[in-house]
């Protein structure tokens, strides 16, 4: 990767706050070296189960890796980032990376939207287009933005932490100051996964700047129901359908679905493995979640599906050429114990997407509990965890509408 020094007019490029031009440039000899190591993997037997219940399946895995070391083109995604404006610039003591895409209409709504994990920006690439560029694609000019998308702390091209101390709540105080930053008075924020934790931190310190917070996998469950969900306690009484629905699925999430989870959340360092093999990382990622999974390796068998085998590899790639597979997974242990799913009260403009396939459907009882100023709910036919990768189209509407209210509130205070 590489970052063009030369400065914005105006910006002094001995001061920190620079917001720095940048470009990815990978050398060849990492290409090579990379499919040298796919091609020396080390494979163990088959699972002995015929299905994903042992973890990622071993034809999957050979699959990926046949089509990785053979056929992936590594360029073609380079090319797609280096097409959008991509900047650097310092947030207390790191460089953040992130793009930023302004829109051609007048009045567009800045938005900041934040990947989790084991993700990167390339999740986002699919949504700029239908956000900045809304009559494009089925939309009006009054639902523009103007869109920044950063690469969070340790993760893709924004630095890696060498101390302590950087978790949502940290991340969500950098995201302002790069919004005000790039000139932003006023803005919004959306996020899933990693990013629905830092957009609900967001929301908890309620900087003015900002009106409010979009999520796709929003923290809803009262702290009782959490923690019973933890436990593996069967359902308590007197929850209505979605409420249960939503509470086996999460427990399902604690009792089978986040082993990943207490691994980075406990002992981060000791996953060497996957800093070192790239097929060990590949097979770490996509054992995110079992719906996600399903439908990864259904891709890898030849099926048709949302993500293609390129947007898989496009994102593991990422993390392998900037050898972010162990600074990502501090923030785990950054935040462990503190709790991802629960309600944190936040008491500022709220917009919820649930998509099916999520780690659980969110009802709208606890919703709006949660979110006491629930501006947008809504749930979609189909999607699941990674909502901006699978379905880009879906998301981008949700997004448009969940904030249409605060927009029209902005036009009336100008007025």
């Amino acid at each position: 990767m590489t970052e063009n020094n030369a400065t914005p007019s105006g910006s002094n490029p001995t001061d920190g706050s620079a917001v720095r031009p940048f470009h990815v440039n990978v050398p060849e000899a990492e290409l090579t070296e990379l499919r040298k190591r796919i091609n020396a993997t080390k494979w163990p037997e088959k699972e002995t189960v015929t299905d994903a219940t042992q973890g990622v399946q071993l034809a999957t895995m050979q699959a990926l890796a046949r089509y990785w070391a053979t056929e992936y083109d590594w360029r073609k995604v380079e090319a797609r980032l280096n097409a959008l404006p991509q900047f650097i610039t310092e947030i207390d003591g790191l460089d953040i990376h992130f793009i930023h895409v302004r829109s051609k209409h007048e009045n567009a709504l800045p938005l900041i939207v934040t990947h989790g994990w084991p993700g990167s920006i390339v999740e986002q690439m699919k949504i700029i287009d239908p956000l900045t560029n809304p009559t494009a694609h089925g939309g009006n000019a009054s639902d523009a933005f103007h869109l920044v998308i950063p690469s969070m702390p340790g993760y893709g091209y924004s630095g890696k932490p060498a101390a302590t101390g950087w978790g949502p709540a940290r991340i969500a105080r950098a995201w302002v100051v790069l919004m005000k930053r790039l000139g932003y008075t006023q803005f919004v924020a959306q996020g899933g996964d990693w990013g629905a934790v830092v957009v609900d931190h967001m929301g908890l310190q309620a900087a003015p700047e900002l009106l409010g917070i979009h999520t796709n996998m929003p923290g809803i469950f009262p702290n009782e129901i959490d923690a019973a969900a933890f436990s593996g306690a069967a359902a308590p009484a007197g929850l209505s359908a979605d409420e249960k629905v939503a509470y086996e699925r999460l427990q399902f999430v604690y009792q089978k679905g986040i082993a990943y989870g207490y691994q980075m959340g406990l002992r981060p360092q000791t996953l060497y493995g996957i800093a070192d093999s790239p097929v060990g990382l590949a097979a770490y990622f996509l054992d995110h979640d079992a719906r996600s999974y399903e439908l990864i390796a259904r891709v890898f068998r030849g099926e048709t599906e949302g993500l293609t085998r390129d947007d898989v590899l496009d994102n593991i790639t990422i993390a392998w050429l900037t050898n972010t597979a162990l600074s990502g997974a501090r923030l785990y242990w950054e935040y462990f114990g503190k709790g991802y799913f629960n309600a944190k009260g936040v008491s500022i403009p709220v917009a919820v997407s649930v998509f099916p396939d999520e780690l659980y459907p969110a009802p709208r009882s606890w919703t709006e509990r949660a979110y006491p100023k629930l501006i947008h709910y809504n749930r979609l036919p189909k999607g699941g965890h990674f909502a901006a990768f699978e379905q880009p189209q879906f998301l981008s509407e949700e997004i448009r509408a969940g904030f249409r209210s605060l927009r029209k509130s902005l036009q009336a205070v100008a007025a």
